[in-house]
């Protein structure tokens, strides 16, 4: 009888991997993979453990979140990296589902400031749309990525709101991604002194942050 479902150990993750898929009879397109454990190098080979993946064959009826894997994994082999993806979230009929990647490449996967990230996350969405109209975006993060970067932003805006305030002169922040000027604009929204507008053109647009006009 054919197995749909794994866990394996080994010394890395690539490697409990590989040995699943041969269990599987599988390809790496063809199955969704959950990081059980990463593993930790023991001192001198003492009191270490080894990495534990679960492994399971993706079936017809797993929708969206299925079809983003495949279309993940089938990159992530053209694009010759070291990362694993696994299904964070696997979406509703109001959100997309959300896949993380994580591995050795992680970085290059990320790009500066997100950029290729957001490529990334770009292309996959593209091959979806020929396949399934009027889908929610799939969201692809890389090791949390974007959950930091947001909490980062959100963290840049209140220091800025703090120097406008106190200073009384609009700041204009670096360059950034629609998605990143929406999170420094959501983070002031309320904020009872400060306002926020996008401001430039194209790949050079930024967040101008200045008082309200009846701010204090």
């Amino acid at each position: 009888m054919e197995k749909d479902s794994i866990q394996i150990s080994a010394a890395t993750i690539e490697e409990a991997l590989e040995i699943a898929l041969r269990e599987l009879d599988a390809d790496r397109e063809e199955v969704g993979v959950e990081v059980v454990s990463q593993g930790r190098p023991g001192f001198f080979g003492i009191g270490g453990e080894q990495a534990r993946v679960s492994v399971t064959r993706l079936t017809s009826d797993q929708g969206l979140a299925s079809m983003a894997l495949g279309a993940i994994n089938s990159l992530i082999l053209k694009m010759g990296v070291s990362v694993l993806a696994t299904i964070r979230f696997s979406g509703n009929e109001e959100e997309g589902p959300v896949i993380d990647m994580q591995g050795e490449d992680s970085a290059l996967l990320i790009g500066k400031r997100g950029e290729t990230l957001q490529a990334f996350q770009y292309l996959v969405n593209l091959g979806l749309n020929k396949i399934v109209q009027s889908h929610p975006v799939v969201v692809i993060d890389v090791e949390n990525y974007k959950e930091r970067r947001g909490k980062s932003l959100e963290a840049l805006a209140s220091r800025t709101a703090d120097r406008v305030k106190r200073g009384g002169k609009p700041i204009t922040l670096e360059p950034m991604s629609p998605a990143e000027r929406r999170v420094i604009h959501m983070a002031l929204s309320d904020h009872p002194s400060v306002t926020s507008e996008s401001v430039g053109q194209g790949s050079q647009r930024q967040v101008s942050v200045m008082l309200r006009r009846d701010g204090s």
